[in-house]
């Protein structure tokens, strides 16, 4: 028989932010604390895009009229 592998709560509490640190750490000393600001600008500017496509498309979800056709333009 297989053994039982159990998962616990904080196995993706804890454990995943002490995880991010050391990579973040690695990741500092290898690549240079120069391109780090870089790398958080980017990835802004990929959660205010989403963000915005989100709600664009909620938008236009809730601009529908009972048809079901999107609005016209």
């Amino acid at each position: 028989m297989p053994p039982v592998v159990r998962y616990d709560a904080r196995m993706f509490g804890t454990d995943v932010v002490i995880v991010l640190v050391v990579i973040l750490g690695i990741v500092l000393v290898w690549r240079g604390p120069k391109i780090l600001p870089k790398w958080g600008e980017t990835l802004g500017r990929g959660v205010k895009a989403t963000r915005k496509e989100v709600s664009d498309l909620q938008d236009d979800v809730a601009g529908r009229d009972d048809g079901g056709t999107p609005p016209a333009g």
